[in-house]
């Protein structure tokens, strides 16, 4: 069955009024840093019995207004008409849709069932930080040697890291900048020479590097680099071939943020005509040896360029690497190299040079409206560490677990094995994650993660969707997209001003992802068009 476009759709239901201009009057995209919730929801949460849970799910005990029944109404058979075209039938939804300050439940499809929720999870992860860390935490990396004397450092120059993310494009402008900074600091103690090694002075991080239960066919690609304490460029580096002036000519390599990283091995690629129907770079990671080798073979057009994301499999050397090319431009040579698989004590060393981290409240942006993997993993490992005295995915996960127990959440609503969602051993029903939007609706800390959600037509995951409907400017929500998984959970506001809570999940569907996604803004912009509100 050929699917009808969304407008079209729009026309044959009850809530007509989700296409746009249908209300008659049009739908302006507030920009991202102003559309937030009202300032009603903010100062007055719907209030809760001591020791209750949120206020979702169960509306048994209250009664919707008469324009709420109607809504609810209109919106499920909106939905029923899209969730059960015959293209779906092998496949499974979950949806929730709550009115958190009446209670009321607007729609429902397997809320309390379990979906591989994919990026949603990150909604988990960064729920848990704020409300165990705060969005004031910041991360410290810290440079530790001997006094130098005369500008000479004898001995090795140590760097303990806690895991920042900071170090890296998205959050720093450039990865090198956080790096050249501590050797300008460097620089500024007279230091030019070292005559040991650059080494690591902690296993702040001591477990595994990936995600548990990552595919292994994932782990060359820029969105499965592995962390560590010392994590450069959020574990992965920008190639990019450039194609020469004529065909056969050489093409030129050229490696981001550092221009050392990664090593390349073989370079087996060749300049095509213009014309050429096909170019394609391969990567091939040579793992033998103390450094991972790339090697790249393939073709690329006349004058044309592919860059290709890829994972830097040892994050404390990379990093390391990193700071030595950043030693080395500020005149600071460093006679030892770098010390590979090595952790060298600090005790009895001098604190020269540290960097503090942003704030995590300015951390997640970065982490959720691009959906970027190593931040999750890095922040499940900084909980760990935090509350446990223990840097591992598994403390990680135990602190997770603890505080969404405390939320009224248990294991049979929500198993979580990574903290980015790349793994497909995460379970998460649309109810549990209901229950946390609600809580963050009124945590001290709900203004750093609300504004750290993509928005429906303007930026991250979400800037191409909904666009030309209601939804625009207004929707903000998580993404989530693995093979046959598609995720979207959050918040939309109604026409008349109302917050309402969402989540919608979709496994197993053997239909393009642009299907699934197409009934998901609609469903939002239908929600966004509703009038809750008696007139």
């Amino acid at each position: 069955m050929k699917p009808m476009p969304v407008l079209a759709l729009c026309a044959t239901v009850v809530i007509a009024a989700a296409c746009s201009g249908s209300t008659g009057r049009a739908a302006a995209p507030a920009p991202a840093d102003t559309a937030r919730l009202s300032p009603r929801i903010l100062t007055e949460p719907a209030p809760r019995e001591s020791g209750s849970g949120p206020i979702v799910i169960d509306a048994s005990a209250r009664v919707p207004s008469p324009a709420g029944r109607r809504a609810s109404a209109d919106f499920s058979r909106l939905a029923i008409t899209l969730l059960d075209d015959p293209m779906f039938r092998s496949m499974h939804w979950g949806i929730l849709v709550v009115d958190p300050r009446r209670g009321d439940t607007l729609y429902a499809r397997n809320a309390d069932k379990l979906f591989v929720p994919a990026s949603n999870t990150k909604l988990v992860t960064a729920a848990v930080a704020l409300a165990q860390l705060g969005g004031e935490y910041r991360y410290r990396t810290r440079v530790f040697a001997r006094a130098p004397r005369q500008g000479v450092i004898n001995g090795d120059l140590v760097v303990v890291g806690e895991g920042d993310p900071s170090f890296s494009d998205s959050l720093s402008g450039s990865a090198m900048a956080p790096l050249l900074e501590l050797a300008d600091s460097l620089r500024a103690r007279g230091v030019r020479r070292i005559t040991g090694r650059l080494a690591s002075g902690a296993n702040t991080f001591p477990g595994d590097t990936i995600g548990l239960g990552w595919a292994w066919d994932d782990l060359e690609e820029g969105y499965a680099g592995a962390v560590d304490e010392l994590t450069f460029n959020e574990g992965f580096a920008r190639v990019t071939v450039l194609g020469g002036a004529r065909p056969g000519a050489p093409v030129t390599v050229r490696r981001e943020p550092a221009a050392s990283l990664p090593r390349l091995g073989r370079v087996d690629i060749s300049t095509v005509s213009c014309c050429a129907l096909r170019r394609e770079v391969r990567t091939r990671v040579d793992l033998r040896g103390p450094r991972p080798v790339l090697h790249l073979e393939g073709s690329v057009r006349v004058r044309d360029s592919l860059t290709l994301h890829v994972a830097l499999q040892n994050p404390n050397t990379a990093f390391l690497d990193a700071f030595e090319a950043a030693l080395r431009t500020r005149g600071i040579t460093v006679a030892g190299g770098v010390a590979i698989d090595t952790v060298v004590d600090t005790v009895g060393l001098t604190l020269l040079a540290s960097r503090t981290s942003p704030p995590l409240a300015a951390i997640l942006p970065a982490f959720q409206k691009p959906s970027q993997n190593q931040i999750g993993e890095l922040l499940l490992r900084t909980l760990g560490h935090a509350k446990t005295g223990v840097g591992t995915a598994d403390s990680g996960r135990a602190v997770v677990k603890r505080q969404l127990e405390a939320w009224g959440i248990d294991s049979s609503q929500a198993t979580i094995r990574d903290g980015s969602g790349l793994s497909r051993r995460n379970f998460v029903s649309p109810q549990a994650i209901v229950h946390i939007l609600d809580h963050m609706r009124t945590s001290p800390e709900f203004d750093a993660w609300y504004q750290s959600l993509p928005v429906a037509g303007v930026d991250g995951t979400l800037r191409d969707r909904m666009r030309g409907t209601l939804a625009a400017g207004n929707v903000r929500a998580k993404t989530g997209t693995l093979d046959r998984v598609r995720a979207l959970s959050g918040y939309v506001t109604t026409a008349d001003g109302q917050v309402l809570l969402f989540s919608m999940l979709a496994n197993n569907h053997p239909v393009p992802t642009r299907e699934v996604e197409r009934v998901q803004d609609a469903l939002l912009a239908a929600l966004a068009s509703l009038q809750l509100l008696e007139p």
